[in-house]
């Protein structure tokens, strides 16, 4: 949607630089109505609103009308020899294939890219199909550098209550001898 009355919004860089219309990016908002701080919690606040901008820690593109298309989280990125890649955008590869119900995608340890990206996904009850082929669909659709290296097959997507992909719950196994959560 757009900004509601009384907000600015724009869609930035990792430097709170606005990015051109139709590029990924961070939402920001500035407005009278939004928080001030978090209660006693001074670095949390340093960390969220920079410059009078709240940092959502929502990522999303807006189009040359001002519409806000949200696309992913940040904390949801993955980082893979420098690029960032979004696992909404994975997910949407992986779905486009017919005998695939359900499809998450994570950041996992990779000591040549820091991380690379494995894909969780649900078939068809009945499907056989294989994780070379799955990973080669994707390559029609995405950059290469964006594809699983790796899929898992599973039978049901870790979801809370609100319906919303548990990615930690399909990274944590991959992050337990690890001291940081990336690479």
């Amino acid at each position: 949607g757009k900004a509601f009355f009384h907000t600015e919004v724009k869609i930035a860089d990792d430097d709170g630089v606005e990015v051109p219309r139709g590029t990924a990016g961070e939402v920001l908002v500035k407005g009278e109505h939004i928080m001030v701080e978090y209660w006693n919690r001074p670095e949390a606040t340093a960390e969220t609103i920079k410059d009078g901008w709240l940092h959502t820690g929502d990522v999303a593109i807006m189009d040359d009308e001002g519409f806000v298309s949200i696309q992913d989280r940040i904390k949801d990125m993955i980082i893979s020899g420098g690029e960032n890649i979004y696992p909404a955008e994975v997910e949407n590869a992986l779905m486009h294939h017919p005998d695939i119900v359900d499809a998450a995608a994570v950041g996992v340890p990779d000591h040549k890219w820091g991380e690379t990206i494995k894909g969780f996904v649900v078939l068809k009850k009945g499907s056989n199909v294989g994780e070379s082929e799955i990973i080669a669909a994707t390559k029609n659709l995405i950059a290469s550098y964006k594809c699983p290296s790796s899929i898992n097959f599973i039978t049901e997507m870790p979801r809370n209550p609100s319906g919303k992909i548990l990615r930690r719950e399909l990274r944590a196994p991959f992050w337990t001898d690890k001291n940081r959560n990336v690479s």
